[in-house]
């Protein structure tokens, strides 16, 4: 049986079109993925995300145990701030990747991908025995009281203190929605309830996520949709997240990260706290960062017509030859026009201008491996 968000019925109305995903039933589309995609880079788009989950770790605790089992470094963290970083295990691979926020000064909420859920919660049951710190510290699944929205586009800001208005009441403090900057949190009154609202998101956009309690969401979904619809707002599916995304390069769970492949090899290692003394994964790591990997991956884009290329299609050296890797996202590009992706290849293939063939449906076609972002305001097709 397949879970539903709160907003099954108003995808409903809408006339999406649903599919499974990570267990959910999911909108993959509206009105289609290029106008979604399109309206996103050039106007604002909605979307549900509340099929994510939500993990609050709170206490005196909570940042050294959040140290120890996260990448990046929580202590830069001020109150009402957020960062990327990732869940690794023992072996340097990655659980999951997230974005925590330090909503108060002793608690953080954990922003989870749904399919990982489970495995997340799992894992930071099993570090808490052995977290180096004395004080006390409490983690809760929220996932089945919260569900989340993201606000996505140029215009967004045009709308969204009208949609909730009013000054912060809790984490950074600011006059409007629209006064928080880029990862920072606070939290922010709709209709009397509470709502904590970040200036995040997973398109490359300027943007907005919205964590609230799950009965919340439809109301507050019709009140966005409402409130934006004069600035061009419309509803997105995961169709548009996805080709959005693979633009901008950013990694999904699954496809570029999974147990096995660590943040050094995913070309994440920004997003490592290098200087802290302990955390988990942290031997590899440093081991890796030292003498280098043997795969990376790597972002391409097509340099000739052809079908786009999509998740596990071999990558190869040449017109002949066996593979040397796998695509691991793959798209047909709506802003460059042009098929783009992504994938691991050896290190000696991942210079930028390295040219790559991609076999597609037994085909082999020329690709050549780019800079990410892929897509910059600027960027035209070649």
């Amino acid at each position: 049986m397949l879970k539903r968000t709160p907003l099954y019925a108003a995808h409903q109305r809408l006339g999406a079109r649903l599919i499974e995903f990570g267990g959910w039933e999911m909108p993959v589309q509206y009105a289609g993925i290029v106008e979604e995609h399109r309206a996103v880079r050039e106007a604002a788009g909605l979307f549900d995300i509340a099929h994510m989950g939500e993990i609050a770790v709170s206490g005196p605790g909570a940042e050294a145990f959040l140290n120890h089992t996260l990448t990046n470094d929580v202590r830069r963290l001020g109150v009402g701030s957020g960062q990327y970083t990732l869940l690794c295990n023992a072996a340097g691979g990655v659980v999951d990747d997230l974005y925590a926020y330090r909503v108060k000064a002793d608690e953080f909420l954990l922003i989870v991908n749904a399919s990982r859920i489970e495995a997340d919660w799992d894992w930071l049951q099993t570090q808490v025995e052995g977290c180096p710190t004395p004080d006390g510290f409490r983690i809760h699944n929220a996932s089945q009281e919260l569900g989340a929205l993201a606000i996505q586009g140029p215009r967004v800001a045009e709308f969204m203190d009208r949609t909730i208005a009013g000054g912060s009441i809790g984490g950074v403090v600011v006059p409007s929605v629209t006064g928080l900057k880029k990862n920072e949190v606070a939290v922010f009154v709709f209709r009397g309830i509470s709502v904590w609202v970040a200036r995040t998101g997973y398109t490359g956009e300027d943007g907005f996520e919205v964590v609230a309690p799950a009965e919340a969401l439809p109301a507050l979904w019709e009140a966005i949709l409402e409130v934006g619809s004069g600035c061009g707002l419309r509803p997105a599916g995961l169709g548009a997240r996805d080709t959005l995304r693979t633009e901008m390069g950013y990694p999904l769970y699954g496809h570029e990260l999974n147990e096995t492949t660590t943040p050094v090899e995913a070309g994440l290692s920004v997003f490592v706290g290098w200087e802290k003394e302990r955390f988990v994964g942290r031997e590899i790591l440093v081991r890796q960062r030292a003498e280098g990997v043997r795969r990376r991956c790597v972002a391409f884009r097509m340099t000739d017509r052809s079908a786009p290329p999509r998740p596990h299609y071999p990558i190869c050296a040449g017109p002949e030859g066996a593979p040397i890797g796998e695509v691991s996202s793959g798209t047909q590009s709506p802003s460059l026009g042009v098929g783009i992706g992504m994938g691991y290849v050896p290190v000696e293939y991942s210079r930028v201008d390295t040219p790559l063939m991609i076999e597609i449906r037994g085909r082999r076609a020329p690709a050549v491996v780019v800079r990410k972002p892929l897509y910059r305001r600027a960027s035209k097709a070649g």
